[in-house]
């Protein structure tokens, strides 16, 4: 089984931009205007991680909030993952970035503890291969975007709801596959033809 698995942040307490979804279908009452939002000039609180973990194959997510990108989370975090990934799996793949804390002493103890985990350590400059780097776009558009926050508290609570909302609705991530939406071009006026 592969996991991919990563962090997002600093996170903090703030205004985010964007228009929050919302999932009624608007009036003929309501007059259509610029989206408007006022003007933030700082930051609320202190700042936060969520360390993620993503299964590719299942679209499955597990997120935890940390106030500090330690080694002591860290370790903590593999903690959680390992009780959430089930039982029966042999074998663990875990695919990660080159970052200090994913290297640390701490972190080899916890794979010596648990031999089935194996960490695959990406290329350096090659974050696109790790598929939780894309999820994370998804979790900030659901957790964050057109919303303003004012405690740490705040932003815990939206991705538990976002990420909530998203096992509820998974679905498979593919490496390189073109996306539902957007269908494949057809030659047009650019294409020479073939000369034999």
């Amino acid at each position: 089984m592969v996991v991919c698995l990563d962090e997002l942040g600093p996170e903090t307490a703030k205004s985010y931009q964007g228009q929050q979804v919302v999932r009624t279908q608007p009036t003929a009452t309501t007059p259509a205007g610029r989206a408007k939002q006022e003007i933030d000039y700082g930051r609320r609180g202190n700042a936060g991680y969520v360390f993620g973990a993503f299964q590719p194959a299942t679209g499955e997510v597990l997120t935890a909030t940390y106030t500090g990108r330690t080694t002591r989370n860290w370790v903590a975090f593999l903690e959680q993952v390992e009780g959430w990934l089930p039982a029966e799996v042999e074998r663990v793949y875990a695919l990660l970035d080159n970052l200090n804390v994913h290297r640390a002493w701490d972190v080899l103890l916890f794979n010596l503890a648990h031999p089935r985990w194996e960490f695959v350590f990406q290329p350096t400059y090659a974050a696109y291969l790790n598929l939780i780097e894309p999820w994370w776009k998804i979790l900030r558009s659901l957790a964050f975007k057109g919303r303003r926050f004012e405690t740490w508290e705040q932003m815990e609570e939206a991705v538990q709801l976002a990420t909530a909302y998203w096992n509820a609705h998974r679905h498979p991530f593919v490496w390189g596959r073109r996306r539902r939406h957007r269908p494949r071009r057809q030659p047009g006026i650019a294409v020479l033809p073939k000369v034999s």
